[in-house]
């Protein structure tokens, strides 16, 4: 009985913890946080307060729980935050030089720190980070090192077969599809992006697969991704209505096996009549 009174009381100073966390103002979080350096992001601005509280809290995690993905997602923040600053800065501010040159200041800041975290990036060897760099920053031979990890278990994850499949879509449609089902494989509804249903309905009706193309079409309306209208599925396909009911029973159980992380690729239908 002890145990138990023992146990409850850390749930519930966690729930709280967690609890205060939330509610903690971003003021708060800078004031006791010198290394996030709020001040370089003027932050008495009523432009640009949203982005500019994304990319404090951001931050905040990446002190937490430091991490290439956390790193990846400061870098997202940052732009965001910067590509509205930018418009701000355009903005005529009558009487108020102070308040444009804060702005043209933390836009100049925010150039500076996008660098220092690719900098930061390019110390890695992670395949995000890679992927990363050769995607967004244009980085051949982080593409080069990214590539070269091709069959090896550091790409052997949802989200680096995805990126994988993302370089052969206009190069070899077949290897797409395999790469997309091995996302699909590697997936449960923790890291399930819907947007693979997506990408395997356009490259199995590419590749003729129409039975497979319009479970994915699908899969994807059931993830809220509507692909094509009842009418261009009709033009589409142009299946019996009976087997438009066969193939929806596939969608459903394929769809709800990899929400639970149990899809295989032996679940798809042959293609024969």
């Amino acid at each position: 009985m002890k145990l138990t009174k023992i146990t409850m009381a850390i749930l519930v100073s966690h729930a709280l913890v967690g609890c205060f966390e939330l509610n903690r103002s971003t003021e708060e979080v800078c004031s006791n946080n010198p290394s996030l350096q709020c001040q370089r992001l003027n932050m008495g601005d009523g432009q640009c307060r949203v982005p500019r509280t994304d990319l404090v809290w951001h931050r905040y995690e990446g002190i937490k729980k430091p991490s290439i993905k956390n790193k990846i997602e400061e870098y997202e923040a940052l732009a965001k935050y910067r590509n509205c600053l930018d418009l701000a800065s355009q903005i005529r501010v009558k009487s108020d030089d102070k308040l444009k040159r804060l702005r043209y200041e933390s836009l100049n800041n925010t150039a500076e720190d996008l660098k220092l975290v690719v900098k930061s990036l390019e110390k890695s060897e992670s395949p995000q980070a890679l992927y990363f760099l050769w995607s967004q920053i244009g980085d051949e031979k982080a593409g080069k090192r990214f590539l070269s990890l091709e069959g090896t278990s550091a790409l052997e994850t949802a989200e680096m077969q995805h990126a994988l499949a993302t370089y052969y879509t206009n190069r070899d449609p077949e290897k797409t599809r395999q790469l997309l089902i091995r996302t699909l494989e590697l997936s449960s509804k923790s890291n399930l992006d819907p947007e693979v249903y997506t990408s395997l309905a356009s490259v199995a009706y590419k590749l003729g697969l129409k039975k497979e193309a319009y479970i994915w079409t699908m899969a994807a309306e059931m993830a809220d991704i509507p692909i094509v209208s009842d009418k261009e599925i009709q033009r589409l396909y142009g299946f019996q209505e009976s087997l438009y009911d066969e193939l929806d029973d596939y969608a459903d159980d394929i769809e709800s096996a990899v929400v639970k992380g149990r899809f295989k690729e032996s679940m798809l239908p042959s293609e024969k009549p």
